[in-house]
């Protein structure tokens, strides 16, 4: 039933066939994102968010080289500079991000690495969700749907009960987690990496498939492994 580990696994193993062959550098480096599961990218914004000590989200060149450095991406400063630069549009010296992890996230039509890319921001905060088809979103609203039992919208430990079956956790059976623990760990995996409050909201969920999706080519196969992950 818990299908994040398989999905990020998945994931990962794509990223990563895709980095060797692939020139682009934002592509690159949204594929070393990718290579570490759908959290990469968020981990990334993390460690942009605490270096932005005034909050004014945005970033100079030596934070931004920082920044890399510290999530551990294997990029070249030269690359690093020349990709900055490149997300530097009025050349004053820095870069929102913001609008930087959104490019990260874009669903890019596969060919070559370069692609056009297609921001979508929800609000003011950015959701940072990438474009899916509507037989993907509609599969991922079955998945979401099946686990919030109420109907209220969001996804609560109380939801998960009789749905997802914490005994076979390995610290569920060895006594280090009790079950309210195991499905609190469960929905951390979706939640909002700012606001980890033990409730998973439509748009986070869908937040968390849009990476999944960026990495799967077909809709065929996104679609089967949906279904096969939560029994649709």
């Amino acid at each position: 039933m818990a299908g994040t580990s398989r999905h990020d696994r998945e994931m990962a193993m794509n990223a990563k066939r895709q980095l060797s062959e692939c020139s682009d550098p934002v592509e690159r480096l949204r594929l070393q994102c990718l290579a570490r599961g759908s959290s990469g990218i968020k981990g990334l914004g993390r460690t942009f968010k605490i270096m932005d000590d005034d909050n004014n989200r945005s970033l100079e060149l030596k934070e931004f080289l920082k920044g890399l450095n510290d999530f551990g991406i294997l990029i070249e400063k030269q690359e690093a500079t020349a990709l900055f630069q490149r997300f530097d549009r009025d050349g004053n010296g820095t870069i929102d991000f913001d609008e930087f992890l959104i490019t990260l996230r874009v669903n890019i039509q596969r060919g070559d690495c370069a692609a056009e890319q297609q921001f979508v921001c929800l609000n003011f905060r950015c959701s940072l969700q990438p474009q899916m088809s509507k037989a993907r979103k509609e599969v991922v609203m079955q998945a979401f749907r099946k686990l919030d039992k109420t109907g209220d919208g969001v996804i609560t430990i109380e939801d998960l009960r009789g749905v997802y079956n914490a005994k076979y956790h390995p610290k569920y059976q060895n006594g280090e987690w009790t079950e309210d623990q195991v499905f609190r760990k469960f929905l951390d995996s979706f939640d909002s990496p700012y606001d980890k409050d033990g409730k998973v909201t439509q748009e986070e969920f869908m937040n968390y498939y849009a990476g999944v999706s960026a990495s799967i080519d077909t809709d065929v196969y996104f679609i089967v492994m949906m279904r096969n992950a939560w029994k649709l």
